[in-house]
C-alpha cells in the first residue's frame, strides 16, 4: 500500500489590512480528513472530521443515530489508516442491529449532519425519547462552564478553527470535552467518551460551542443528557424538539448572561450573570 500523503497543516499566508498594509505570518490549519464509518462490515457514513478520538466518534455515533441502543452493544473497535482516510470499524449486537441493514440500504442523502431529500422527512419528524426527570441547572453553573471551556481547547487555541463539546457537573465544572472540526462530530466524540467512561450523563450537562441546531438537540437527548447549552442561539425547530422531548435549554451562553429557552418546563427568560 501507498504512504498516505502528507496533508498540510502550516502555511504562511499574506495578511491584509484594510489600510493596505501586508505582512506574512504563520497559521495552522484545523486536521481534516474523510473517516468512513463501518458498522457490522456495512459501510454506513463517510465523515469529514478531524483524526483523533476516533473510537469514541464511532461509538457516539452509533448512539446518536440509533444504530446501538446501549453501550454495551458496541464492541471491537478497529481504526485504520489508508491512503484516502481513515477507517473505522465497529461490531454491534443488540436490537439497532435489525434496523442497520434496512438504513443502509434506504440511505440516499442522510448524513449526521442532518436529514436530506423527500424520503428522508417522515424520518425528521419520528418522536424523540422522553428526557428523564431531572433537576434545574442554574444560570451560575453554565457561567462556569463558560468560564472553564478555553482549557478545554487546545486544537481551537493553535487553529481558531475548532468546535468543542464538553460536559460539566451540576455546579458546571467541566469533567471531559472532545474537539473537532465537525460540530456534530465533537457530540458524537464526547457522547463517546462518556459511554466509554460510564460517566453519567443525565447528572450534568452538555456546553456545545456549536450552532444550536436540531440535530444538536436529537444527539444530546439520544444520549440521554438531559440539559443543553451552547453558544450561540437555538433554530425554531432545535427549540421545538428540545420542549417535545423534555431537554432543558440554554442558549446564547457568555460568561455573564445566558439565554434560558427551556428549564425543566419552565418560561424563557433572560439570565444575567454576577
Amino acid at each position: 500500500m501507498r504512504m498516505r500523503p502528507a496533508i498540510p497543516t502550516q502555511a504562511d499566508p499574506v495578511e491584509i489590512g484594510a489600510d493596505g498594509t501586508r505582512r506574512a505570518i504563520t497559521r495552522e490549519w484545523v486536521r481534516e480528513e474523510p473517516v468512513a464509518l463501518e458498522f457490522n462490515g456495512l459501510s454506513y457514513a463517510v465523515m469529514m472530521a478531524s483524526p483523533a478520538d476516533l473510537e469514541d466518534f464511532a461509538r457516539g455515533f452509533a448512539l446518536t443515530e440509533g444504530l446501538a441502543k446501549q453501550p454495551s452493544d458496541i464492541r471491537q473497535i478497529e481504526v485504520a489508516e489508508v491512503e484516502s482516510g481513515t477507517i473505522v470499524r465497529a461490531m454491534l449486537t443488540g436490537l439497532g442491529v435489525e434496523q442497520l441493514t434496512e438504513r443502509v440500504r434506504t440511505r440516499v442523502a442522510e448524513s449526521s449532519c442532518g436529514l436530506c431529500g423527500i424520503e428522508n422527512l417522515e424520518a425528521v419528524a419520528r418522536p424523540l425519547p422522553q428526557v428523564a426527570g431531572h433537576r434545574a441547572i442554574s444560570a451560575q453553573a453554565v457561567f462556569n462552564a463558560i468560564s472553564q471551556i478555553r482549557d478545554f481547547q487546545p486544537d481551537n487555541a493553535r487553529t481558531g478553527a475548532a468546535h468543542v463539546a464538553a460536559f460539566a457537573a451540576p455546579d458546571g465544572t467541566i469533567i471531559l470535552a472532545r474537539e473537532d472540526v465537525g460540530r456534530h462530530n465533537a457530540m458524537d466524540k464526547l457522547v463517546g467518551a462518556m459511554a466509554a467512561g460510564a460517566l453519567p450523563i443525565a447528572e450534568g450537562f452538555i456546553l456545545s460551542s456549536a450552532r444550536c441546531s436540531y440535530e444538536i438537540v436529537e444527539k444530546s437527548v439520544r444520549a440521554g443528557a438531559t440539559t443543553l447549552a451552547t453558544i450561540s442561539l437555538p433554530t425554531s425547530m432545535a427549540v421545538q424538539r428540545a420542549e417535545t422531548a423534555g431537554l432543558s435549554l440554554f442558549c446564547l451562553a457568555r460568561d455573564d448572561s445566558v439565554l434560558c429557552i427551556n428549564q425543566a418546563g419552565g418560561e424563557a427568560e433572560q439570565s444575567d450573570g454576577p
